[in-house]
C-alpha cells in the first residue's frame, strides 16, 4: 500500500537493520510495551516475535522519498466474525514524527480495513498517559470510547490504563474526507 508520505510493506526479517536505525532514539520507546532493542540481533528478535504472533499482521513503514525504513505498525485483534480490527504496535523514528507519514499510514490501513476487508469497526488502544498518541488518534477522527483500567502491564511492571478509540463504518466516509481534503 502506497500513499504520498508512506509505503506499507509486510514486515520481514530483512527490515530489522532499518528498524534498528529508525528506533535509535530512546524517546521512541517511552510508551511502547517493549524495551528498546540495543543491537540489530535484538531488533531482529523483535521482528521474529511480531511475525510469530497469530493475533497480529505487522507492516513496515517506508519513507517513499528516501526508501528508508521509518517504523512499524500492525493490524491486531482481527475479528473476522464481528468484522473488527485494531491498529497499533505503532512506532516511527524521531525523524518522521509530526510528519504526514503516520497519518498517511493510518489512512491506508483504515481504507483497506473498511473498503477492502469490509470492517464494521477499526479501533486503537494507547496508554492513557500518552498524550501525544492520544492527540494523533483524535486527529485521525477517531472517537474516544473510554478507559480500560489496569489493561496492560508496562515493561517496568506497572499497570497501564488504556484509552480506547474507534472509527465505525458509517463514520468512515467523513473520516476519510477529513484526512484527504488537505492533500
Amino acid at each position: 500500500m502506497t500513499g504520498p508520505h508512506v509505503r506499507l510493506e509486510p514486515l520481514t526479517e530483512d527490515h530489522a537493520e532499518g528498524l534498528h536505525e529508525a528506533g535509535e532514539d530512546p524517546a521512541v520507546w517511552t510508551w511502547l510495551g517493549m524495551v528498546q532493542p540495543t543491537t540489530v540481533d535484538e531488533t531482529r528478535a523483535m521482528v521474529v516475535k511480531a511475525l510469530a504472533d497469530p493475533n497480529r499482521l505487522p507492516w513496515v513503514q517506508i519513507d517513499p522519498a528516501t526508501g528508508e525504513v521509518a517504523g512499524t505498525t500492525s493490524y491486531y485483534d482481527v475479528d473476522p466474525v464481528h468484522r473488527a480490527v485494531h491498529i497499533g504496535h505503532t512506532w516511527i523514528g524521531a525523524r518522521w514524527q509530526r510528519t504526514g507519514l503516520n497519518t498517511n499510514a493510518k489512512l491506508l490501513l483504515m481504507g483497506r480495513a473498511f473498503d477492502v476487508l469490509g470492517a464494521h469497526r477499526v479501533g486503537w488502544h494507547t496508554d492513557v498517559l500518552n498524550t501525544r498518541s492520544r492527540a494523533a488518534i483524535e486527529r485521525l477522527g477517531a472517537t474516544y470510547e473510554g478507559t480500560l483500567r489496569a489493561h496492560r502491564v508496562r515493561p517496568d511492571g506497572t499497570l497501564r490504563d488504556t484509552a480506547a478509540y474507534s472509527v465505525t463504518a458509517p463514520e468512515w466516509p467523513a473520516v476519510r474526507e477529513g484526512l484527504t481534503s488537505g492533500n
